[in-house]
């Protein structure tokens, strides 16, 4: 029996598999150009952007376009556009605006550090009453009963003999601003305690009346049964930190410009701006800040709330104490 030898086998195959395309493949050419989906991705997220950011009168848009798609670079699919959008999210500046994609992943440019702050428990005479006010996020139920739970420890504190009233927003991270005004509104009173203030210096009006809190005329939150103290107008002192944030800033603004009111610690965190939440077309959320807080004096802020009296963490009771027993 004929034996061929393994060399001449081994050319024999070699051949073949050159015959019938077994060499290695082409690699696939990749694309140069951003896809149509992320291209209009990109476009519904900029022209939000554009249309609604508290900087937008500041920012050449045609510029900033161009840097956003060169840095999409030639993206296909929507997620490969978050970097891009994390570009445009630090560009527009605010230092509050965030994406969140369908799935929870969240997208931000914190311009500022605001350290978390866990205060002392508070301990205060029989004649000053107490609130601390938390952060909250919640709406619906949760919400009514965040608003109810803060008016039944204003109700609960209320004695004959209170001279006056702390009220604690150290360590507030914000969330929904709405259910905290509601449920100090019996120390805040009746009537107008703020504003939104866009750009264009359009207004909305934060109230809190008929036992609830409202913006421009609509109500964001009702508390079940409305509290009024046993004394009208008392001092209310103000007590903040750097961990106040956003909503709990809000809370700091809202007792900004009413009677016999002081506050009291060190500057807050520093975003006093208002956050509208934009639904996009996969499912995701983009969340701009649109305008700026202002007291009820219309007094504008953007930027930390500067207390009346800077202090060290440790003498904040003891001085607003003192300034709640004397007005001094």
């Amino acid at each position: 029996m004929y034996r061929r030898s393994a060399a001449c086998a081994a050319v024999m195959i070699v051949a073949v598999l050159a015959a019938c395309g077994g060499g290695s493949r082409p690699s696939p050419v990749q694309p140069t150009e951003i896809s149509d989906q992320a291209r209009a991705y990109l476009n519904e997220v900029l022209g939000l952007m554009q249309t609604h950011s508290i900087n937008r009168l500041l920012i050449d848009w045609t510029n900033f376009r161009a840097t956003i798609f060169s840095q999409a670079g030639n993206a296909q699919i929507i997620a490969q556009t978050y970097p891009a959008i994390r570009s445009a999210i630090s560009l527009l500046g605010d230092g509050h605006s965030s994406f969140r994609d369908s799935g929870g992943f969240v997208i931000s440019a914190p311009g500022r550090a605001c350290p978390a702050s866990s205060p002392p428990t508070v301990a205060v005479p029989a004649t000053i009453g107490y609130v601390k006010v938390p952060a909250f996020s919640g709406i619906g139920p949760e919400a009514a009963a965040f608003a109810n739970g803060l008016q039944r420890a204003i109700r609960d504190a209320d004695e004959r003999g209170v001279i006056g009233w702390m009220v604690d927003v150290r360590g507030n991270r914000g969330g929904n601003m709405w259910p905290m005004v509601a449920g100090v509104g019996p120390l805040l009173g009746e009537g107008v305690i703020g504003y939104f203030i866009d750009p264009v210096g359009a207004e909305s009006a934060w109230e809190y009346r008929d036992g609830a809190s409202w913006d421009n005329g609509v109500v964001q939150q009702r508390v079940d049964a409305p509290y009024r103290l046993k004394r009208a107008g008392p001092r209310v002192a103000v007590l903040t930190d750097a961990g106040t944030v956003s909503s709990g800033e809000a809370t700091v603004i809202a007792f900004k410009g009413r009677r016999d009111t002081r506050s009291f610690g060190v500057p807050t965190c520093g975003l006093s701006t208002a956050i509208e939440n934009y639904p996009m077309s996969d499912g995701g959320m983009l969340n701009l800040a649109i305008s700026v807080m202002a007291d009820r004096t219309r007094t504008k802020y953007g930027f930390a709330v500067e207390p009346d009296e800077t202090l060290d963490a440790g003498q904040v009771v003891e001085r607003a104490t003192a300034w709640l027993r004397t007005g001094e």
